[in-house]
C-alpha cells in the first residue's frame, strides 16, 4: 500500500479523490496542494453569489477547507506547484522545494481562456470562473453605475451572466463568433427558439461576430468587431471558454488537449493519476479520450482515481457530452455530440411550451436537445448512457410513464421504445 500521496489541485475532482481514498481504507499521508483560499466549489454557482441568491459559503457544497480537512485528515500546502516530476514522483514548488511521494494525483482543473485581443485586460473587463472573479464583478456592480454590458461567449456561463444583468435591469448584448447560442451543445432549431425567447425579454444578440478589440471611449467600453461594427457599454464579460491547467505535468506525461487518462484514471507514467477538467477521459460516444468539463464528470473521475490510489481497483468507463442549465425561466438539456449525423426528429408540446429535437443513427439516439423538460432529464440521460455502452435495454414501462407525466410527446417515447418493440 502506498503510504504518501500528493493531490495537486483541490477542486471537485481533488475533493472526491481524497474522499474516496479515505472511504476505501487508505491510511497513509495525503498532502493537498492548493494556491487558493477558496474551498472546492462549483464555478457555475458564482453568478448566484453575485446575484445574492446564495451566500459565499453556498458556492462551496462540501463545506470549508477546515471542515473537509478535519473529516478526511490531510495536510494543506498553500503554495504554488511548478511541476510534477513524474519519473521521480516528486512535486516541485515554484520556490524550488522538492517533495517525494509514492503516488500523485493531478487535479488542477481549468482556467478561463482570454484570447490575445487588445483591451481584454483593461478596466471593467472580466472573466468569470473563480470566486475572485465573482468578488471583482460584485464590487463593480455594487459601487459603479453599470447600465449596459456585453457578454462575449454564448456559453452556459455566458447565459448565466446575461440572466444576472437582466435581473438587475442592465441592458445586455450576448456576442459570439458562432452563428447561434450554445454552439457546442444545442442543435440549430432549439437554439433558434431560445434566441426568440431571449429577444422577447429584451436581450440583444450579436452572433457570427469576431471581436477585434476592446477600447475606452468617453468613459465607457467600446467592443470593436472585425466587420467594423461597435457596441458601447459599461462592462465586458469574457466567457469564451476554458483551457485545461496542464502546466504542472512534465514532458514525460502524455498530454493532448488535457492530460490523457485510462479507465483507472492513470496517466502513462506509473503512480501518476489525473482527474477533472485538466484531464481527458473516455467519451463513450466517440470512443476517444476528451475533456468533458462538467461537474458530474469531475466528481466521478476524482472518485475513481481516489479508489484506485487506495488500492480498490475501480473502472470508470467514461461519460458523454451533456449540459443541463436553467436560465431566465428556461431549462435547456443537451445530451450527445451536436456534430453527430443522423435522422432528425422534432417534437413540440404546445400546452407546456416544450421543444424536443433528436438525432438518431442506426436506431440509437446520438444527440438529444430538450427545452423546458427538466423533469425528464435523468431518465433520458440514463437511457443514452446505456445505449452508448452497448446495452440493448430500452425504456422500461416505469420510465415510459415518467416521461409521459413530464410532457414528453408520445411520438418521441415511441421512437425510444422502437428498438425494444422490434
Amino acid at each position: 500500500m502506498k503510504c504518501k500521496t500528493a493531490v495537486v489541485g483541490f477542486g471537485c475532482a481533488g475533493y472526491h479523490a481524497v474522499k474516496a481514498m479515505r472511504e476505501h481504507g487508505y491510511q497513509g499521508e495525503i498532502d493537498v496542494y492548493t494556491d487558493t483560499a477558496w474551498s472546492p466549489g462549483n464555478p457555475m454557482l458564482t453568478t448566484y453569489y453575485i446575484h445574492g441568491k446564495i451566500s459565499k459559503a453556498g458556492t462551496c457544497p462540501f463545506g470549508t477547507m477546515e471542515e473537509i480537512q478535519k473529516q478526511f485528515d490531510f495536510r494543506v500546502i498553500s503554495k504554488a506547484v511548478d511541476k510534477v516530476l513524474s519519473e521521480e514522483k516528486r512535486v516541485r514548488l515554484k520556490d524550488g522545494t522538492l517533495q517525494n511521494y509514492d503516488q500523485i494525483l493531478i487535479s488542477t482543473g481549468a482556467s478561463a481562456f482570454i484570447p490575445p485581443i487588445p483591451g481584454t485586460h483593461g478596466k471593467n473587463v472580466f472573466s468569470m470562473r473563480t470566486m475572485d472573479d465573482a468578488e471583482m464583478v460584485k464590487q463593480v456592480l455594487e459601487t459603479e453605475e453599470i447600465r449596459s454590458a456585453v457578454v462575449v461567449g454564448a456559453s452556459m456561463v455566458g447565459i448565466k451572466l446575461v440572466e444576472l444583468f437582466h435581473a438587475r435591469g442592465i441592458h445586455c448584448t450576448l456576442v459570439d463568433m458562432a452563428p447561434y447560442i450554445f454552439p457546442v451543445a444545442a442543435v440549430p432549431q432549439i437554439a433558434c427558439e431560445i434566441e426568440r425567447r431571449l429577444k422577447n425579454m429584451g436581450v440583444e444578440l450579436a452572433f457570427s461576430k469576431a471581436m477585434q478589440a476592446v477600447e475606452d471611449e468617453n468613459g465607457k467600453k467600446k467592443v470593436v468587431f472585425a466587420d467594423g461594427q461597435t457596441i458601447s457599454c459599461d462592462m465586458v464579460m469574457m466567457c469564451i471558454g476554458t483551457r485545461a491547467n496542464t502546466q504542472v505535468a512534465d514532458e514525460k506525461i502524455y498530454i493532448n488537449k488535457g492530460i490523457v487518462a485510462d479507465n483507472f484514471m492513470r496517466t502513462n507514467m506509473p503512480d501518476i493519476y489525473c482527474a477533472g477538467d485538466c484531464s481527458e477521459g473516455m467519451n463513450l460516444q466517440s470512443g476517444h479520450t476528451q475533456i468533458i468539463g462538467i461537474w458530474d464528470n469531475a466528481a466521478r473521475q476524482g472518485a475513481a482515481a481516489g479508489a484506485n490510489m487506495a488500492g480498490a481497483e475501480t473502472v470508470y468507463h467514461g461519460n458523454m457530452l451533456h449540459n443541463i442549465t436553467h436560465f431566465m425561466g428556461m431549462d435547456f438539456i443537451g445530451y450527445g455530440d451536436v456534430r453527430s449525423e443522423g435522422e432528425e426528429f422534432e417534437y413540440e408540446n404546445k400546452e407546456k411550451g416544450q421543444y424536443f429535437a433528436v438525432r438518431v443513427k442506426d436506431g440509437v439516439p446520438v444527440c438529444m436537445n430538450f427545452l423546458d423538460s427538466y423533469g425528464a432529464s435523468g431518465v433520458l440521460k440514463s437511457y443514452m448512457l446505456k445505449k452508448m455502452t452497448g446495452s440493448r435495454d430500452s425504456l422500461s414501462p416505469v420510465a415510459r410513464v415518467r416521461l409521459k407525466a413530464e410532457g414528453i410527446p408520445e411520438k418521441l417515447i415511441n421512437l425510444l421504445m422502437k428498438e425494444k418493440e422490434n
